[in-house]
């Protein structure tokens, strides 16, 4: 399959579905809304939200049902990175190749931004329309256990107490499958309740979403040590700086592509009982160690 061209209508559809749904730069108060849409457009994969409409997609659903949930996938994302940017976090100035929301707003208005995106995401999925709303209810509860402190939040407050320390694997292993993995998984996840999926089909789902998730993050730690600022549009070598707890720093960097790669086998021999339908999933997998950014 193209994945290019699936990859570039998804985030189409996305990017359409997000304008619609959140409040316009000229809604009041403006500069609030200026800082929430400056982040959220300023490009990205649109991977997360991707993932639960190729999930919906792969269990016989029509996607459309799940774009809601999927753009509140994004916002949340978003989000995350405009707190992660903040000078009490990772202190960066750069993301997606431009000035990071607080450098632009300030640090006041990134963060309240970055609330107001947290929230809406949650107001975008239980406006899902068509969806039976048990499964809209399910799916918002999936979401809100990913994001919280079971979740990408543990995962991040992990991340930070461990800088400049050794840590165990194990540790190491949370750090990532919860800072990252627990929301691509949600993705998959969710777009498979949204759109019906049997429990064999969840099942099966949930161990490619797993895998996927630890091998992204896998995938960004080589990258951050292998890729250029041009290709991240942000700065690199900042895990190393930082003395953040990567795979390359704990297992080594050979080992650490070993490992991703098996993980995308993992991932896609999960979807051994799909047909073609799947493809995209299959696809976004390998995608994923292939990655330049």
């Amino acid at each position: 399959m193209n994945l290019e061209k699936y990859l570039a209508e998804k985030t189409e559809a996305v990017n359409k579905g997000l304008s619609a749904l959140l409040a316009r730069e000229d809604d009041y108060p403006q500069g609030l809304h200026k800082a929430m849409r400056y982040s959220l457009f300023a490009g990205g994969k649109r991977l997360r939200p991707t993932l639960v409409l190729a999930s919906a997609e792969a269990v016989g659903a029509d996607s459309r049902e799940a774009l809601n949930v999927a753009c509140a996938f994004e916002c949340i994302h978003t989000y995350s990175l405009i707190h992660d940017d903040l000078p009490a976090i990772d202190n960066d100035d750069m993301r997606r190749g431009r000035p990071t929301c607080h450098k632009v707003f300030g640090e006041a208005a990134a963060i309240l931004a970055g609330d107001a995106l947290l929230t809406a995401a949650f107001e975008m999925a239980a406006a899902t329309g068509s969806a039976d709303k048990g499964s809209v209810i399910k799916a918002i509860g999936e979401l809100a256990k990913a994001a919280g402190s079971t979740g990408m939040i543990g995962g991040q407050v992990v991340d930070i107490e461990s800088e400049g320390k050794d840590v165990p694997f194990p540790v190491l292993e949370y750090i990532h499958i919860h800072k990252t993995g627990e929301l691509i998984l949600s993705a998959v996840r969710c777009g498979a309740i949204i759109g019906k999926a049997s429990g064999d089909e969840l099942e099966s789902l949930t161990r490619y979403g797993r895998a996927a998730g630890l091998a992204f993050q896998i995938a960004d730690d080589i990258l951050d040590v292998e890729g250029s600022s041009e290709e991240m549009g942000k700065a690199t070598g900042g895990d190393e700086k930082k003395g953040k707890a990567t795979y390359p720093s704990v297992i080594g960097m050979e080992e650490s592509k070993k490992r991703a790669a098996e993980l995308v086998g993992m991932a896609v021999e999960a979807l051994s009982g799909f047909d073609e339908k799947a493809e995209p999933l299959r696809a976004i997998a390998r995608y994923i160690v292939s990655r330049r950014k």
